[in-house]
């Protein structure tokens, strides 16, 4: 038996020649790749092949850095110092790991042997468990959020004929993947109606993940949209983060205020829409994204688009399926219904039923609700908490809604007939039917026990909308 320097010869191995060596090399599990000192590749074992998916004669006599110019090895060719981690392949878009170190000759460099594999999958799978903890942290930080906020109701209330055919263009549309636009005032249910399109979707068991585009500061956004890596920018935090489309990966991202976006902002937005990717911040590596968006405004964004502030290309890739919510000063039919909803959630919160007077629903009929949905459920919330009775007078309401004396809706002007007594306890019978079945008229004419043309005459003459 001889003894070398790395190996021993028995009658087995009675030699180490090229062809035994190229064997052991073959039949090892990862790519083991070698080349020498211009970056020509001049071994690849047969686990390139099945690792990767490139037959070994494509790339053997190639330039590596033709190949994958960011290779770990050409930069170990460069220092001349061994190097271990991972690595991203741009030319077939996977992830590596593994070790690579300098081969000489003397003291004059060669060459550089690799060994990695591929951890694309183990990638993928962590980047999914950071997602879920990323949603989690997200819901988490929502969730407190949300304790904080006035209550909402859970589903979208319109019997309005224009809320009902936007309702129903949002049913049809929440079984693709079509990008929606929400367009309304302040206040009309925007975000209710986009969690409702999420909630009828094929995502519906993935993250909906909300962006306030108006709520965070414009040097902020884009780390707050894509992400960043680990020492980005000063206060990075460490490990880096997830951006908001990546936590909505496989899901819904909306994003609400599209309109107040900068210029900036939008053109790297119509880059996701288009491209279905992002990068992060600090970062240089595509990451894939399939996400479902759904953007809301109140904001004019045709004239917008003519003052310069908003892109024209991003409009038409944010309007393929627009949907419309009408204010609620043009939808008074459907008044009664919201705000039986929300007594019923606020009649809970105080320990007993609340209903409203009829002077009450008398003036919401009348009011504009310039603040729309939003502004009737505080109208209300504030009207429950300082009501100590069952029933909510116009005296509950907050007094910078009621431009006038509050008082002269506590005793009105005592009629001068029996046939205006009559009529004044009459169109007060029918508002209270009215309130008391949710704004429904059927039920509301058989408790009063009208016909319907006698019933419907009275709402006309009575001016009950």
């Amino acid at each position: 038996m001889s003894v070398g320097a790395h190996a021993v010869t028995t009658s087995d191995f009675p030699q180490w020649d090229r062809e035994l060596l190229f064997q052991i090399l073959d039949n090892i599990h990862d790519v083991v790749l070698v080349i020498d000192s211009d970056t020509t590749i001049v071994y690849a074992n047969e686990a390139y092949a099945k690792i990767l998916g490139v037959p070994a004669a494509k790339v053997l006599g190639r330039r590596l850095d033709n190949i994958e110019p960011k290779a770990m090895a050409i930069e170990i060719l460069r220092t001349g110092k061994a190097s271990s981690g991972g690595d991203y392949l741009d030319s077939l878009g996977i992830d590596v790991v593994g070790s690579a170190f300098p081969l000489y000759n003397g003291e004059n460099i060669i060459g550089c042997v690799s060994t990695f594999k591929n951890i694309t999958e183990v990638v993928e799978l962590n980047r999914e468990l950071q997602q879920t903890k990323g949603v989690a942290d997200y819901l988490k930080e929502q969730l407190e959020q949300w304790e904080q906020l006035p209550l909402s109701f859970k589903e979208y209330v319109g019997q309005n004929r224009n809320v009902k055919e936007t309702l129903i263009l949002a049913a049809k549309v929440a079984r693709t993947d079509s990008t929606v636009l929400i367009r309304g005032e302040s206040g009309v249910g925007k975000e209710v109606l986009a969690r409702a399109v999420h909630n009828s979707s094929r995502r519906k068991d993935k993250p909906l993940i909300k962006v306030n585009c108006a709520a965070i500061p414009e040097d902020l956004i884009e780390s707050e949209l894509f992400g960043y890596e680990d020492g980005a920018f000063t206060g990075a935090k460490k490990g880096g983060k997830l951006g908001k489309f990546q936590l909505a990966h496989s899901g819904t991202i909306f994003l609400d205020e599209i309109g107040d976006m900068s210029i900036t902002m939008q053109a790297k937005l119509l880059r996701v829409l288009q491209e279905k990717e992002i990068e992060r911040v600090g970062g240089t590596k595509t990451i894939k994204v399939d996400i479902r968006v759904i953007a809301a405004t109140n904001r004019d964004l045709e004239s917008m688009i003519k003052e310069g502030t908003f892109r024209r290309d991003l409009y038409y890739r944010l309007n393929i399926v627009p949907l419309n919510l009408t204010p609620l000063r043009e939808r008074k039919d459907d008044i009664l219904a919201l705000a039986k909803t929300f007594l019923d959630q606020f009649s809970r919160e105080v320990g007993h039923e609340l209903t409203l007077s009829p002077q009450v629903v008398g003036f919401f009929q009348e009011y504009d609700w310039p603040g729309n949905i939003r502004e009737l459920q505080n109208v209300l919330e504030h009207a429950s908490i300082v009501c100590n009775d069952k029933t909510i007078e116009m005296y509950h309401m907050p007094a910078q809604i009621v431009p006038v004396n509050k008082d002269q809706y506590k005793t009105k002007k005592k009629p001068s007939s029996v046939k205006e007594i009559v009529a004044s306890v009459e169109k007060e019978l029918i508002l209270s039917a009215l309130v008391t079945h949710k704004n429904n008229r059927t039920k509301a004419m058989k408790t009063l026990g009208f016909s319907r043309r006698v019933f419907y005459d009275k709402l006309r003459r009575y001016g009950i909308q």
